[in-house]
C-alpha cells in the first residue's frame, strides 16, 4: 500500500488523530472553565501568564503558539473579561507587556485542577511508560513541524 493510499483513511493520519484528540481536550476543558467565564481560547493565555506574568505580546504569542494578530484578538477578550491589562514597555514604547489582574490570579487555584482532571480522563488506561512515549513523540512531531514552518518561512523571504 502506498503512503497516499494509507493516508486516504483518516484514522491512519497522525494529524487527523491529534486534531480529534485536541478538539476533545478543548471541549472537556471548556466545560470546566466556562462556568468561571474563561473560554478555551482565553485559557491558553492565562495558563502561560500564571507561569510568567508580564510577558510582551510577542513573547506571549510565541509561547502560546499563536500568530500575533490572533493574540491581539484574544488579549482584547481577556481585557474585556477583566483578566489582563496591557501596559506599554518603559524601555521600548512599541512593546506592550501583559499582566494578570487579581481576578485572574485567583482563578488559577480553581482552574489548574481542571487541566489535571482532563488529562487524567484522557490518559486513563495508559501506563506511565506509554504516557512518557506519547509526550516524547508529540514533542518531536511539534518540533519537526515547527522546523518545516521555519524553513518554509525562510525560503519565502
Amino acid at each position: 500500500m502506498s503512503p497516499v493510499e494509507f493516508y486516504a483513511d483518516p484514522t491512519n493520519s497522525i494529524g487527523y488523530l491529534t486534531r480529534i484528540a485536541f478538539r476533545a481536550f478543548s471541549r472537556a476543558l471548556e466545560v470546566r472553565t466556562a462556568p468561571h467565564g474563561v473560554s478555551s481560547g482565553q485559557w491558553r493565555f492565562l495558563r502561560v501568564l500564571w507561569r510568567e506574568d508580564g510577558l510582551t505580546q510577542r513573547e506571549l504569542s510565541r509561547r502560546v503558539g499563536m500568530r500575533e494578530p490572533t493574540t491581539v484578538i484574544a488579549l482584547k477578550s481577556l481585557e474585556r473579561s477583566g483578566f489582563v491589562t496591557r501596559q506599554k514597555s518603559l524601555e521600548d514604547r512599541r512593546k506592550a507587556h501583559v499582566f494578570l489582574t487579581e481576578e485572574a490570579r485567583r482563578l488559577e487555584a480553581t482552574l489548574l485542577p481542571a487541566v489535571a482532571e482532563v488529562n487524567a480522563i484522557a490518559l486513563a488506561g495508559l501506563t506511565d511508560s506509554e504516557i512518557a512515549v506519547l509526550r516524547k513523540a508529540l514533542t518531536q512531531v511539534g518540533r519537526n513541524l515547527a522546523a518545516d514552518d521555519d524553513a518554509s518561512t525562510d525560503s519565502a523571504v
